[in-house]
């Protein structure tokens, strides 16, 4: 890379990084005990999923990294061929919760991040989305 690109790359870079926002402050909702259930395999999350719900439509946008240090690393993890980003955490317990975490398509809540690393589309269990 040239010095004289420098700039350019410098602001792209700025430009990338500034895309989307900052997650909104949930009070009523514990990252910590949702993070101390991986898998979801002591239902702690389950029980946390009606305050996270309330803040569902908010979440549209929200940074990557935000999420990160929100929910903690996903239980799974899945890359399209559009740069796109999927994050999924399960919420109860289920087949994941044996040795070798097996995929499991019930209780889960899913975050899909667009190519900017801001999430595009929130999936959460039938019966905690609100009418």
């Amino acid at each position: 890379m040239s010095l004289r690109r420098f700039p350019a790359y410098l602001a792209i870079g700025l430009l990338v990084a500034s895309c989307g926002h900052a997650l909104p402050e949930m009070p009523e909702f514990d990252g910590s005990a949702w993070r101390k259930d991986p898998y979801g395999c002591t239902s702690r999350r389950a029980a946390l999923l009606p305050s996270f719900t309330k803040y569902r439509e908010q979440l549209y946008g929200a940074r990557i990294s935000d999420v990160d240090a929100l929910l903690g690393h996903p239980d799974e993890e899945e890359l399209s061929e559009q740069s796109e980003k999927i994050y999924i955490y399960y919420t109860a317990t289920g087949p994941q919760c044996v040795k070798g975490h097996p995929r499991a398509a019930g209780g889960r809540v899913v975050l899909r991040f667009g190519a900017t690393g801001t999430i595009t589309e929130a999936q959460f269990p039938v019966s905690t989305v609100a009418p």
